[in-house]
């Protein structure tokens, strides 16, 4: 298959003063009928994302994450502002933008769901229009790569979560594309499955120089996978920076989760932790703590002088927790810059 390339240099995503607004009609509650309202899911977005990197863009649900992809593959035209991805423009060249993206939404499906796996791969490859023996080569990296070769033969809907999702991405990958836009690739999954695939994700990348955009809700998928984080509140990026950068505008916290051997005090005045729970008159205990302060390792070592460890799990920080926390702090900023009243001159 040969995509001419866009003209000149570019980054895999460029917008600048992305807007889109909504109408929507809700019920007023002084009328019968209904009153028009505009809703603005992405306002006036900018940012850059450089060929070859990988980028979280994160968010709580209605932020915006979603609509934002859709403008970017050209499902949904801007409302003001541009929006280049791959070099093209999504809405006017979008057949030569598929050639250069894959995208993989959590909760849909481009595989056929009555049709045994390698089926779905083949027709994808057709439409693609990639070289027979190319795509034969194709198929059979990924699914090497991705241990699929036992359920090659297996109709979509008998697969299970995990086996789906490897598959899915693999469709998205059949004809090499420059950029790779990831909807919440690993919900529902194992801790195992998780890994398997940020771990192809990761040699992916590498290997082929694949640009990474994921949404996720799982702050390990961002750890492991990211260099860098958009984060976006009400459909405005409220901060563009490496996942260190993020942790010290916002502590991270994650939560040590220990199951004890028989009931305890509270484990309090540990150092670097907090308790948050006790359940169980304190036989499981949930401490969160700051990574950059203290490891899990070394918080255990402190727990396990003062009780008899059974069992114990690590709770990764939650997304919508840590953007409220960002937004909070962008907030009392702005407050705080702001000089008191009676400190300006009069008009």
């Amino acid at each position: 298959m040969s995509i001419e390339a866009a003209p000149g240099n570019h980054n895999s995503v460029e917008i600048q003063d992305l807007t889109r607004q909504f109408v929507v009609h809700r019920k007023d509650e002084h009328r019968w009928r209904r009153r028009r309202e505009m809703i603005t899911a992405v306002d006036r977005m900018s940012f850059r994302i450089e060929s070859g990197t990988a980028v979280g863009y994160i968010g709580a649900n209605g932020a915006g994450k979603s609509t934002t992809i859709k403008m970017l593959t050209g499902i949904l035209v801007p409302t003001s502002g541009s929006v280049r991805t791959c070099g093209f423009e999504p809405v006017r060249q979008r057949r030569e933008l598929a050639a250069r993206i894959g995208v993989v939404f959590g909760q849909r499906s481009q595989l056929w769901w009555d049709l045994p796996l390698h089926e779905s791969f083949t027709i994808l490859s057709a439409i693609h229009r990639i070289d027979p023996d190319l795509a034969s080569k194709r198929i059979h990296e990924l699914v090497e790569q991705l241990e699929m070769a036992g359920t090659l033969d297996t109709p979509v809907r008998q697969l299970s979560l995990g086996q789906r999702m490897r598959a899915e991405i693999a469709a998205a990958l059949l004809h090499s594309p420059e950029l790779l836009i990831l909807d919440e690739p690993t919900i529902g999954l194992d801790v195992l499955s998780k890994q398997r695939l940020r771990d192809f994700l990761s040699y992916e990348r590498i290997e082929r120089g694949t640009t990474l955009l994921l949404t996720t809700h799982d702050m390990g998928d961002i750890e492991r996978l990211c260099e860098r984080v958009l984060v976006v509140d009400h459909g405005r990026l409220v901060y563009d920076g490496s996942l260190t950068g993020l942790a010290a505008t916002v502590p991270v916290r994650r939560v040590l989760v220990v199951d004890l051997v028989a009931p305890a005090p509270e484990l309090t005045g540990l150092r670097g932790a907090q308790l948050i729970a006790s359940e169980g008159g304190g036989i499981r205990q949930r401490l969160a703590f700051d990574p950059e302060t203290v490891t899990a390792a070394q918080l255990l070592t402190e727990v396990s002088a003062l009780a008899e460890v059974r069992d114990l799990s690590i709770e990764e920080p939650d997304i919508d927790d840590v953007v409220r926390r960002i937004y909070q702090a962008q907030t009392a900023r702005r407050h705080s810059a702001s000089p008191p009243p009676g400190d300006g001159d009069a008009d």
